[in-house]
Parts: structure tokens; sequence; C-alpha cells
């Protein structure tokens, strides 16, 4: 087997498709695509965002934010989100096709099409790094996607991110347990 090298670059697949939703001042919601992050603690999350983000702005204001996972259904409405600045797009939910109602448990928006949503309190934002650490305080799914009470991947379909083609697939079957398909070779 012979090997290419891509240098030092940020490929690593499959990246998740979150969607990270704030309010703003005046409570006006705001949606973003990022696909630079993950659970970095039992109850945490990090993410990677630039500070000229609308969203940056507004989880300084209100201390809350939401990530929501993109889905096959929603695929282009969360691309737009990521591609349209908050900054000079503050309608880009709506012309995205998506609705909102706020968090009970924290002040930020859950986006009601995604179905899988984290909610998350604002633990810290380093400017220099444009790491986002968040306190994971609820995570709420919709019944649509649950199948016996547990989130059924094939019903939610969340997208994940190829960055080595720019592209986005859809979480494929299933090949086994976790911590069970290995048990064979113990």
């Amino acid at each position: 087997m012979s090997r290419k090298n891509f240098g030092a670059k940020p490929l690593s697949a499959p990246q998740p498709v979150w969607i990270l939703a704030t309010y703003d001042e005046n409570g006006t919601p705001n949606a973003m695509n990022a696909a630079w992050g993950g659970i970095s603690e039992e109850t945490e999350l990090a993410v990677c965002l630039s500070p000229g983000h609308k969203t940056c702005k507004n989880f300084a204001v209100t201390g809350a934010f939401t990530v929501s996972m993109a889905d096959a259904a929603h695929a282009a409405a969360c691309d737009y989100v990521g591609i349209a600045s908050g900054n000079k797009t503050p309608d880009k939910l709506a012309r995205a096709g998506f609705t909102v109602e706020k968090s009970p448990l924290v002040n930020a928006p859950i986006i009601r099409e995604l179905p899988i949503c984290i909610e998350c309190r604002v633990i810290s934002y380093d400017l220099e790094t444009c790491i986002l650490r968040g306190e994971i305080v609820n995570v709420s799914v919709d019944e649509s996607v649950l199948t016996d009470g547990k989130v059924d991947l094939a019903k939610a379909a969340p997208l994940c991110f190829d960055p080595f083609n720019g592209a986005y697939h859809v979480i494929g079957e299933k090949v086994g347990d976790a911590w069970g398909i290995g048990k064979a070779l113990l």
C-alpha cells in the first residue's frame, strides 16, 4: 500500500455538521454552520469559531448557545446558514426556512426543524485560539427520530462533513455495537 501526504491540514473525517444558534441582545435568533467541534468532556463540548461571527458576539451577551445536528432533510438550509453572514443578513434563519423556540434551560434558540439539539452555557471563549467551550446542560431530541425511546440515526439522518472533498454525507449503516464487536478479538 502506498500513501499520499497531505501535510499539516485540518483533515479528519467524519466531522460533525453543527448548527450553533444564539440570540442577540434584542432577542433576535441567529445560527451558523460549524464543522470544527466535538465533545471534549463528559458534559462539555468545544468548537473553533473565529471572533468575527455574529454568533460569537451573541453568546458573549447571552452566555448561551445551542448546537443542533444538521440533517439530510435540511442540508441546503444548514449550508446556507454557514455561507450567509448574520452580520449582513439578520433574517438568515427565516430565509433558510428555520423556526425557533426558546430553550427552557439556556438563553438560546432551539431550531424546530433539526431534531437533535445540545443546549449549552458558555464556559469560556479564547480569542487567541478561537476555542469556544460549552457546558452541556441538556440534549433534547424530537420524538420523530426515536425508536423505542432511543435516538435512531437512520431516522435522524445526521450530516457529517468531509473536509477532504468539501462535501456533506449522511451517517451510514450500523456495522456493530460499540464495546461489543471487538470482544471477538479478546
